[in-house]
Protein backbone atom coordinates (compact mmCIF):
# COMPACT_ATOMS: atom_id res chain seq x y z
CA UNK A 1 0.00 0.00 0.00
CA UNK A 2 2.74 2.45 1.01
CA UNK A 3 4.84 1.47 -2.02
CA UNK A 4 1.88 2.03 -4.35
CA UNK A 5 1.26 5.47 -2.83
CA UNK A 6 4.93 6.34 -3.33
CA UNK A 7 4.90 5.39 -7.02
CA UNK A 8 1.51 7.09 -7.52
CA UNK A 9 3.20 10.39 -6.68
CA UNK A 10 5.39 10.06 -9.78
CA UNK A 11 2.40 9.17 -11.96
CA UNK A 12 1.12 12.75 -11.67
CA UNK A 13 3.00 14.77 -14.29
CA UNK A 14 2.98 18.15 -12.52
CA UNK A 15 4.04 16.66 -9.19
CA UNK A 16 6.77 14.62 -10.89
CA UNK A 17 8.10 17.77 -12.55
CA UNK A 18 8.11 19.61 -9.23
CA UNK A 19 10.02 16.82 -7.50
CA UNK A 20 12.60 16.61 -10.31
CA UNK A 21 13.01 20.41 -10.31
CA UNK A 22 13.55 20.46 -6.52
CA UNK A 23 16.08 17.64 -6.75
CA UNK A 24 18.03 19.38 -9.53
CA UNK A 25 18.14 22.66 -7.59
CA UNK A 26 19.52 20.86 -4.53
CA UNK A 27 22.13 19.15 -6.73
CA UNK A 28 23.21 22.59 -7.99
CA UNK A 29 23.46 23.74 -4.37
CA UNK A 30 25.68 20.80 -3.41
CA UNK A 31 27.88 21.35 -6.48
CA UNK A 32 28.28 25.00 -5.50
CA UNK A 33 29.48 23.95 -2.04
CA UNK A 34 32.53 22.35 -3.67
CA UNK A 35 33.49 25.48 -5.65
CA UNK A 36 36.02 27.62 -3.72
CA UNK A 37 36.14 31.39 -4.07
CA UNK A 38 38.95 32.69 -6.35
CA UNK A 39 42.40 33.09 -4.83
CA UNK A 40 42.08 30.37 -2.15
CA UNK A 41 44.53 27.49 -1.63
CA UNK A 42 42.34 24.52 -0.66
CA UNK A 43 45.29 22.35 0.45
CA UNK A 44 46.47 25.06 2.85
CA UNK A 45 42.95 25.26 4.31
CA UNK A 46 42.78 21.50 4.87
CA UNK A 47 46.16 21.44 6.62
CA UNK A 48 45.20 24.41 8.80
CA UNK A 49 41.86 22.96 9.94
CA UNK A 50 43.48 19.58 10.66
CA UNK A 51 46.12 21.28 12.82
CA UNK A 52 43.46 23.27 14.72
CA UNK A 53 41.29 20.30 15.75
CA UNK A 54 40.10 20.73 19.34
CA UNK A 55 40.73 24.49 19.67
CA UNK A 56 37.91 26.92 20.58
CA UNK A 57 38.21 28.75 17.25
CA UNK A 58 37.73 25.58 15.23
CA UNK A 59 34.67 24.75 17.36
CA UNK A 60 33.04 27.99 16.30
CA UNK A 61 34.06 27.34 12.69
CA UNK A 62 32.46 23.88 12.88
CA UNK A 63 29.26 25.46 14.20
CA UNK A 64 29.06 27.97 11.34
CA UNK A 65 30.05 25.26 8.84
CA UNK A 66 27.21 23.05 10.12
CA UNK A 67 24.53 25.54 9.00
CA UNK A 68 26.41 26.32 5.77
CA UNK A 69 26.32 22.64 4.77
CA UNK A 70 30.11 22.24 4.80
CA UNK A 71 30.64 25.28 2.56
CA UNK A 72 32.35 27.48 5.16
CA UNK A 73 35.43 25.31 5.76
CA UNK A 74 35.82 24.90 1.99
CA UNK A 75 35.66 28.69 1.50
CA UNK A 76 32.98 27.98 -1.08
CA UNK A 77 30.98 30.54 -3.05
CA UNK A 78 28.05 29.47 -0.79
CA UNK A 79 30.10 29.74 2.42
CA UNK A 80 27.68 32.19 4.10
CA UNK A 81 24.73 30.00 3.25
CA UNK A 82 21.25 31.44 3.65
CA UNK A 83 21.83 32.92 7.12
CA UNK A 84 22.34 36.57 5.97
CA UNK A 85 18.86 36.46 4.42
CA UNK A 86 17.35 35.09 7.63
CA UNK A 87 19.15 37.79 9.65
CA UNK A 88 17.69 40.45 7.34
CA UNK A 89 14.21 38.96 7.79
CA UNK A 90 14.57 39.08 11.58
CA UNK A 91 15.61 42.74 11.46
CA UNK A 92 12.68 43.59 9.18
CA UNK A 93 10.15 41.74 11.37
CA UNK A 94 11.38 43.64 14.43
CA UNK A 95 11.14 46.94 12.53
CA UNK A 96 7.54 46.13 11.55
CA UNK A 97 6.64 46.08 15.24
CA UNK A 98 8.62 49.21 16.15
CA UNK A 99 7.67 51.39 13.13
CA UNK A 100 3.86 51.73 12.62
CA UNK A 101 4.22 53.05 9.05
CA UNK A 102 6.08 49.88 8.02
CA UNK A 103 3.40 47.76 9.70
CA UNK A 104 0.70 49.56 7.73
CA UNK A 105 2.74 49.15 4.55
CA UNK A 106 2.98 45.38 5.11
CA UNK A 107 -0.83 45.07 5.05
CA UNK A 108 -0.94 46.08 1.37
CA UNK A 109 0.10 43.88 -1.56
CA UNK A 110 2.39 46.53 -3.05
CA UNK A 111 3.78 47.30 0.40
CA UNK A 112 4.69 43.66 1.04
CA UNK A 113 6.65 43.59 -2.22
CA UNK A 114 8.47 46.76 -1.20
CA UNK A 115 9.36 45.28 2.20
CA UNK A 116 10.61 42.12 0.48
CA UNK A 117 12.82 44.29 -1.74
CA UNK A 118 14.20 46.15 1.31
CA UNK A 119 14.92 42.79 2.96
CA UNK A 120 16.97 41.72 -0.05
CA UNK A 121 18.98 44.95 0.02
CA UNK A 122 19.63 44.41 3.73
CA UNK A 123 20.78 40.87 2.91
CA UNK A 124 23.38 42.24 0.49
CA UNK A 125 24.70 44.66 3.13
CA UNK A 126 24.98 41.85 5.71
CA UNK A 127 26.70 39.62 3.12
CA UNK A 128 29.29 42.30 2.36
CA UNK A 129 30.04 42.77 6.07
CA UNK A 130 30.33 39.05 6.78
CA UNK A 131 32.35 38.35 3.64
CA UNK A 132 34.85 41.05 4.65
CA UNK A 133 35.27 39.37 8.05
CA UNK A 134 35.89 36.08 6.24
CA UNK A 135 38.61 37.62 4.07
CA UNK A 136 40.39 38.87 7.19
CA UNK A 137 40.11 35.37 8.64
CA UNK A 138 41.66 33.86 5.49
CA UNK A 139 44.56 36.29 5.82
CA UNK A 140 45.48 34.71 9.18
CA UNK A 141 45.76 31.20 7.63
CA UNK A 142 49.30 30.47 6.33
CA UNK A 143 49.53 30.24 2.51
CA UNK A 144 45.72 30.31 2.15
CA UNK A 145 45.62 33.27 -0.24
CA UNK A 146 47.30 32.88 -3.63
CA UNK A 147 46.93 36.48 -4.86
CA UNK A 148 47.50 40.03 -3.59
CA UNK A 149 45.22 41.09 -0.73
CA UNK A 150 43.21 43.94 -2.29
CA UNK A 151 42.05 42.09 -5.44
CA UNK A 152 41.36 39.00 -3.33
CA UNK A 153 39.26 40.96 -0.81
CA UNK A 154 37.13 42.63 -3.47
CA UNK A 155 36.73 39.44 -5.49
CA UNK A 156 35.89 37.34 -2.42
CA UNK A 157 33.30 39.83 -1.15
CA UNK A 158 31.57 40.02 -4.53
CA UNK A 159 31.70 36.24 -5.10
CA UNK A 160 30.36 35.27 -1.68
CA UNK A 161 27.62 37.93 -1.80
CA UNK A 162 26.60 36.75 -5.28
CA UNK A 163 26.56 33.16 -3.98
CA UNK A 164 24.13 34.02 -1.18
CA UNK A 165 21.90 36.02 -3.55
CA UNK A 166 21.87 33.03 -5.91
CA UNK A 167 20.83 30.75 -3.01
CA UNK A 168 17.95 33.11 -2.19
CA UNK A 169 16.82 33.05 -5.83
CA UNK A 170 17.14 29.27 -5.88
CA UNK A 171 15.07 28.98 -2.70
CA UNK A 172 12.32 31.15 -4.19
CA UNK A 173 12.32 29.06 -7.37
CA UNK A 174 11.93 25.85 -5.33
CA UNK A 175 9.03 27.40 -3.41
CA UNK A 176 7.27 28.49 -6.61
CA UNK A 177 8.10 25.62 -8.97
CA UNK A 178 9.20 22.81 -6.68
CA UNK A 179 8.06 21.04 -3.51
CA UNK A 180 8.00 22.67 -0.07
CA UNK A 181 9.68 25.81 1.24
CA UNK A 182 12.88 26.43 -0.73
CA UNK A 183 14.85 28.22 2.01
CA UNK A 184 14.07 25.48 4.55
CA UNK A 185 14.99 22.76 2.04
CA UNK A 186 18.37 24.38 1.33
CA UNK A 187 19.17 24.51 5.06
CA UNK A 188 17.94 20.92 5.46
CA UNK A 189 20.01 19.70 2.49
CA UNK A 190 23.14 21.33 3.92
CA UNK A 191 22.68 19.65 7.30
CA UNK A 192 21.74 16.22 5.90
CA UNK A 193 24.73 16.25 3.52
CA UNK A 194 27.05 16.05 6.52
CA UNK A 195 25.32 13.00 8.01
CA UNK A 196 27.07 10.23 5.99
CA UNK A 197 30.49 11.52 7.03
CA UNK A 198 29.33 11.85 10.63
CA UNK A 199 28.01 8.26 10.63
CA UNK A 200 31.28 6.92 9.19
CA UNK A 201 33.27 8.83 11.81
CA UNK A 202 30.98 7.52 14.57
CA UNK A 203 31.43 3.91 13.44
CA UNK A 204 35.19 4.43 13.32
CA UNK A 205 35.18 5.79 16.87
CA UNK A 206 33.12 2.80 18.07
CA UNK A 207 35.44 0.37 16.28
CA UNK A 208 38.56 1.89 17.87
CA UNK A 209 36.91 1.86 21.31
CA UNK A 210 36.85 5.64 21.79
CA UNK A 211 33.04 5.55 22.05
CA UNK A 212 30.99 2.89 23.83
CA UNK A 213 28.50 1.15 21.51
CA UNK A 214 25.91 1.04 24.32
CA UNK A 215 26.05 4.84 24.58
CA UNK A 216 25.44 5.12 20.82
CA UNK A 217 22.37 2.87 21.06
CA UNK A 218 21.00 4.93 23.97
CA UNK A 219 21.49 8.17 22.01
CA UNK A 220 19.75 6.66 18.97
CA UNK A 221 16.77 5.59 21.11
CA UNK A 222 16.55 9.09 22.59
CA UNK A 223 16.72 10.51 19.07
CA UNK A 224 13.83 8.31 17.89
CA UNK A 225 11.79 9.26 20.97
CA UNK A 226 12.39 12.99 20.42
CA UNK A 227 11.41 12.74 16.73
CA UNK A 228 8.19 10.91 17.67
CA UNK A 229 7.47 13.56 20.33
CA UNK A 230 8.00 16.38 17.83
CA UNK A 231 5.66 14.73 15.30
CA UNK A 232 3.02 14.24 18.01
CA UNK A 233 3.36 17.87 19.09
CA UNK A 234 3.11 19.18 15.52
CA UNK A 235 -0.18 17.31 15.07
CA UNK A 236 -1.66 18.81 18.24
CA UNK A 237 -4.27 21.57 18.02
CA UNK A 238 -6.11 23.86 20.38
CA UNK A 239 -9.63 24.44 19.05
CA UNK A 240 -11.25 27.77 19.97
CA UNK A 241 -15.07 27.53 19.52
CA UNK A 242 -16.73 30.47 17.75
CA UNK A 243 -20.48 31.11 17.41
CA UNK A 244 -21.87 33.30 14.61
CA UNK A 245 -25.32 34.91 14.86
CA UNK A 246 -27.78 35.23 11.98
CA UNK A 247 -26.72 37.91 9.53
CA UNK A 248 -27.80 39.37 6.21
CA UNK A 249 -25.23 39.86 3.43
CA UNK A 250 -26.75 41.57 0.37
CA UNK A 251 -29.97 39.70 -0.37
CA UNK A 252 -28.88 36.52 1.37
CA UNK A 253 -29.52 35.57 4.97
CA UNK A 254 -27.03 33.30 6.72
CA UNK A 255 -28.24 31.25 9.67
CA UNK A 256 -26.51 30.94 13.02
CA UNK A 257 -23.60 28.53 13.01
CA UNK A 258 -20.93 27.18 15.31
CA UNK A 259 -17.37 26.52 14.23
CA UNK A 260 -13.88 26.66 15.69
CA UNK A 261 -10.48 28.22 15.02
CA UNK A 262 -7.67 25.61 15.03
CA UNK A 263 -4.47 26.82 16.72
CA UNK A 264 -1.43 24.57 16.47
CA UNK A 265 0.28 23.84 19.79
CA UNK A 266 3.56 24.97 18.25
CA UNK A 267 2.63 27.40 15.44
CA UNK A 268 6.19 28.70 15.05
CA UNK A 269 7.64 25.26 14.24
CA UNK A 270 11.40 25.22 13.70
CA UNK A 271 11.58 28.95 12.83
CA UNK A 272 12.72 30.07 16.34
CA UNK A 273 15.66 27.64 16.19
CA UNK A 274 16.72 28.97 12.78
CA UNK A 275 16.34 32.59 13.93
CA UNK A 276 18.31 31.98 17.15
CA UNK A 277 21.08 30.25 15.20
CA UNK A 278 21.22 33.12 12.73
CA UNK A 279 21.48 35.74 15.49
CA UNK A 280 24.36 33.88 17.16
CA UNK A 281 26.19 33.06 13.94
CA UNK A 282 27.25 36.63 13.13
CA UNK A 283 28.95 37.49 16.48
CA UNK A 284 30.48 34.00 16.58
CA UNK A 285 31.80 34.48 13.07
CA UNK A 286 33.43 37.79 13.99
CA UNK A 287 34.84 36.40 17.24
CA UNK A 288 36.14 33.24 15.62
CA UNK A 289 37.66 34.95 12.60
CA UNK A 290 39.13 38.07 14.21
CA UNK A 291 39.71 36.61 17.67
CA UNK A 292 43.38 35.58 17.21
CA UNK A 293 44.29 39.21 16.41
CA UNK A 294 42.08 40.97 19.01
CA UNK A 295 42.45 39.92 22.65
CA UNK A 296 38.97 40.82 23.88
CA UNK A 297 37.41 39.04 20.88
CA UNK A 298 39.52 35.98 21.68
CA UNK A 299 38.14 35.99 25.24
CA UNK A 300 34.60 36.47 23.90
CA UNK A 301 35.14 33.58 21.47
CA UNK A 302 36.26 31.32 24.32
CA UNK A 303 33.35 32.42 26.54
CA UNK A 304 30.68 31.91 23.84
CA UNK A 305 31.92 28.54 22.63
CA UNK A 306 29.03 26.46 21.17
CA UNK A 307 29.60 23.73 23.78
CA UNK A 308 29.79 26.13 26.73
CA UNK A 309 27.06 26.88 29.31
CA UNK A 310 26.76 30.64 28.43
CA UNK A 311 26.11 29.75 24.80
CA UNK A 312 23.48 27.14 25.70
CA UNK A 313 21.70 29.58 28.05
CA UNK A 314 21.68 32.42 25.48
CA UNK A 315 20.63 30.04 22.70
CA UNK A 316 17.72 28.71 24.80
CA UNK A 317 16.54 32.22 25.74
CA UNK A 318 16.68 33.31 22.09
CA UNK A 319 14.59 30.30 21.02
CA UNK A 320 11.96 31.12 23.67
CA UNK A 321 11.92 34.79 22.62
CA UNK A 322 11.59 34.05 18.91
CA UNK A 323 8.92 31.38 19.55
CA UNK A 324 6.78 33.98 21.34
CA UNK A 325 7.67 36.75 18.88
CA UNK A 326 6.99 34.71 15.73
CA UNK A 327 3.71 33.35 17.13
CA UNK A 328 2.47 36.88 17.88
CA UNK A 329 3.47 38.08 14.41
CA UNK A 330 1.92 35.18 12.46
CA UNK A 331 -1.27 34.64 14.49
CA UNK A 332 -1.91 38.25 15.62
CA UNK A 333 -4.73 37.74 18.19
CA UNK A 334 -5.82 41.40 17.85
CA UNK A 335 -6.51 40.96 14.13
CA UNK A 336 -8.26 37.59 14.65
CA UNK A 337 -10.52 39.06 17.35
CA UNK A 338 -11.32 42.02 15.07
CA UNK A 339 -12.36 39.70 12.22
CA UNK A 340 -14.57 37.64 14.57
CA UNK A 341 -16.37 40.79 15.79
CA UNK A 342 -16.80 42.20 12.26
CA UNK A 343 -18.48 38.93 11.17
CA UNK A 344 -20.84 38.95 14.14
CA UNK A 345 -19.06 36.14 15.96
CA UNK A 346 -18.34 35.49 19.62
CA UNK A 347 -16.39 33.03 21.74
CA UNK A 348 -18.66 31.19 24.24
CA UNK A 349 -18.07 32.35 27.82
CA UNK A 350 -15.73 35.19 26.78
CA UNK A 351 -16.79 38.84 26.72
CA UNK A 352 -16.25 40.67 23.42
CA UNK A 353 -13.61 43.05 24.83
CA UNK A 354 -11.70 40.10 26.34
CA UNK A 355 -11.25 38.15 23.08
CA UNK A 356 -7.69 39.36 22.45
CA UNK A 357 -6.61 38.36 25.94
CA UNK A 358 -8.21 34.91 25.60
CA UNK A 359 -6.63 34.26 22.19
CA UNK A 360 -3.20 35.35 23.45
CA UNK A 361 -3.07 32.65 26.14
Amino acid sequence: MANNAFFDVFSVKELRQRIVFTFMMLVVFRLGVTLPIPGININALKMYFMSQQGSSNIGITEYIDFFAGGAFKHFSIFMLGIMPYISAQIIMQLLLIVIPSLKKLSEEEGGRKKIQRITRYATIVICLLQSYVVTVYAKSIPDAITMSMLPYTLLAMLTVTAGTVFLIWMGEQITQRGVGNGISLIIFAGIVARMPGAVVELLRQVKTGNINAVHVIIVLLIFVFVVALVIYEQQGQRKIPVNYAKRVVGRKMYGAQSTYIPFKINPSGVIPVIFASSVLTFPLQIAGNLGPDVKWLARFSSWLHPQGIPYIVIYTLLIIFFAYFYTQVTLNPVEIAKQIRENGGSIPGIRTEKMEEHLSR
